[in-house]
């Protein structure tokens, strides 16, 4: 069954090809952001499923992730965790390093940002390869949190990104 609107929110999001280099089909959700019907609807339904279910955080990834992240903490009545680069965060902090196709990268979460067992929510615009998402997840386990579970906008399933994220619960809103 379609949920009502989602085609409008796919309307919303533009493909650029080539972007950010040849052959990537890149989905450019600026124009979503700019809707306000579409932020809207596109919020609720991240943050539907964790309704009712005493989200303590929420926990978004540098840089969309902070966008529809502090919206859906919001919209849960909960607190917002940043996930940064490394060397963004002012305090302690923990990383975590991931593989990417070619080389490693890295996210950073402030050492007293999550307290053990607080309900723990991950937010994100895209799930792809999942190396983004999965490093947020481990962070907020190594901290102690509950992780109830992951939210995103926009799954690329082709890419199986999911894989890396085990048994959490994945909703993601769109897929292609």
């Amino acid at each position: 069954m379609q949920v009502p609107g989602i085609a409008e929110l796919r309307r919303l999001i533009r493909d650029i090809p080539d972007f950010p280099k040849p052959g990537i089909l890149f989905k450019d959700i600026t124009p979503l952001l700019a809707d306000a019907a579409g932020l809207a609807l596109a919020v609720e339904l991240m943050a539907q499923p964790f309704r009712g279910r005493a989200v303590d955080l929420v926990v978004g990834a540098e840089s969309r992730g902070f966008i529809f992240g502090t919206a859906v903490a919001k919209a849960l009545s909960a607190g917002f965790v940043p996930v940064r680069k490394p060397g963004k965060l002012p305090s302690k902090s923990h990383r975590h390093e991931y593989s990417l196709e070619y080389g490693l990268d890295a996210l950073e979460i402030h050492a007293d940002a999550i307290r053990p067992n607080q309900r723990v929510v991950v937010i994100d615009d895209l799930l792809a390869t999942g190396g983004t998402v999965a490093a947020c997840c481990h962070l907020v386990r190594k901290l102690g949190g509950n992780l109830l579970g992951v939210a995103v906008l926009i799954e690329l399933t082709d890419l199986a990104g999911r894989r890396k994220l085990g048994d959490t619960p994945v909703l993601s809103v769109l897929q292609y």
